[in-house]
């Protein structure tokens, strides 16, 4: 009786937690389309817009290590809550400067470092609580669901936030966020964080760890997970190298293509696409069997496509092919990131132990981030003085030789040893 109750709250976590994402995603969505209008119609200034962006990056990457610290040691539900409920606090601090006085970059810049650091400790104490919200049967389509509403929240927030941007004023962005993210404090505050956690309990008059311990060990642990670190090693190299497409996709259909923003904006609502129909995929279908074979691959067909993202600089093409071109290699694209993401985010979920979860996610954090922000700033230059169509194919070159190094077959056999029995099965067979 006690284990169908259990699965019965499991099932109402897995809801209640796509819905609370899908909301609080959407908010988030609608402001910094907002806000990237504000800043920009207010300076004309890329500069501006690009401060923005590394408030929205620098602040989580430097604090997320401490945020592991903190969701390892204390209460992940009361984090997840609280940080939460510091969005909303900042949100009505912005809409109270605006209406007092009028709104100011000064006070977005500020407002985007408290919402970089509140989403992070939000999305660390989510993430590290997944195997405690949900029976481990149905955690593959827990991250799938998570993913999925973020994928529909990056289709429709543009959409909406266009329709309101010129009717309504900035108070109504910041009221409707505000709005979202109440509602999702209400449906965290409903949930167990523990119900199927496996955490270990603090005894009486046992040493407790200092906070540098606490990292210390979190840091030991993952050297005793070879796998653990050649993914992050992975996300920081290809994350860096990414930076060229990233950067250049926008420069090359925009300045080089001529591309309408009408037809710009559609591309880029393929990206989104893609992602929702293969999060709504895996949501569906069984647990991928060997993630991160699957993984290597998708990320060969990312390199690919971001050598693809070229042909159009090359070779003379009309401009509905080029249009229609984008539209696939966007789609595509779309597909690649949930095929590398959801089930190395499951693979993620159930080898590293329930204890270590924050800080190990907050180190894969860091590292998947640090160089991003260097990334965009070395390729915003390059693009500045060499052809994008070499930049491009170089860059793509690079990423797939980082792939097939760090993810050789000698890494993916001791990523799976059931491999190597399933060749010689099949061996046998054919004999």
């Amino acid at each position: 009786m006690e284990d169908r109750l259990k699965l019965k709250k499991a099932t109402y976590h897995l809801w209640t937690f796509t819905i609370s994402k899908l909301i609080s995603s959407f908010g988030a969505q609608i402001y910094s389309f907002a806000v990237s209008f504000y800043i920009l119609q207010l300076t004309g200034s890329a500069t501006s817009f690009a401060a923005n962006l590394i408030c929205n990056i620098l602040p989580r990457t430097l604090a997320a290590p401490f945020a592991g610290y903190l969701t390892d040691k204390y209460s992940r539900k009361i984090i997840a809550i609280t940080s939460q409920a510091a969005t909303t606090l900042a949100i009505a601090g912005l809409l109270t400067v605006t209406v007092t006085s009028g709104l100011s970059l000064v006070a977005v810049y500020t407002t985007s470092c408290i919402l970089s650091l509140t989403s992070m400790f939000s999305g660390v104490a989510f993430t590290s609580s997944i195997t405690g919200l949900v029976d481990k049967e149905r955690i593959h389509k827990a991250m799938s669901l998570n993913q999925m509403s973020i994928s529909f929240a990056a289709i429709a927030s543009p959409a909406v936030g266009g329709l309101l941007y010129g009717a309504v004023s900035m108070p109504v962005f910041l009221i409707t966020y505000m709005s979202a993210s109440i509602i999702a404090i209400l449906l965290e505050s409903t949930m167990n964080f523990t119900l199927f956690a496996n955490r270990k309990e603090e005894v009486k008059g046992e040493a407790k760890e200092s906070m540098w311990q606490s990292m210390k060990a979190g840091i030991h642990y993952l050297k005793q997970h070879s796998l653990i670190v050649t993914i992050i090693w992975m996300a920081l190299l290809i994350n860096f190298l990414f930076g060229a497409y990233e950067v250049g996709y926008s420069f090359i259909l925009i300045e080089k293509l001529k591309m309408g923003s009408r037809n710009f904006g559609l591309t880029q609502g393929a990206f989104a696409i893609g992602m929702l129909v293969l999060s709504v995929y895996f949501s569906v279908r069984k647990e991928v069997k060997f993630p991160f074979r699957l993984a290597k691959r998708a990320f060969i067909g990312m390199g690919i496509i971001m050598g693809g993202a070229a042909l159009p600089i090359l070779i003379s093409m009309s401009g509905t092919a080029v249009f229609v071109y984008y539209l696939i290699i966007m789609f595509t694209l779309g597909t690649m990131i949930i095929i590398v993401n959801t089930p190395i985010q499951v693979m993620l979920q159930k080898q590293i132990e329930d204890d270590f979860k924050g800080r190990v996610f907050s180190i894969v954090e860091t590292m998947a981030m640090a160089l991003m922000p260097l990334g965009m700033v070395l390729y915003g230059f390059l693009y500045d003085i060499f052809p994008a169509q070499w930049i491009l194919l170089l860059s793509a070159c690079l990423f797939l030789v980082v792939t097939l190094i760090l993810a050789r077959p000698s890494v993916v056999r001791k990523a799976h040893p059931e491999l190597k029995e399933v060749r010689i099965v099949n061996s046998e067979a054919v004999s």
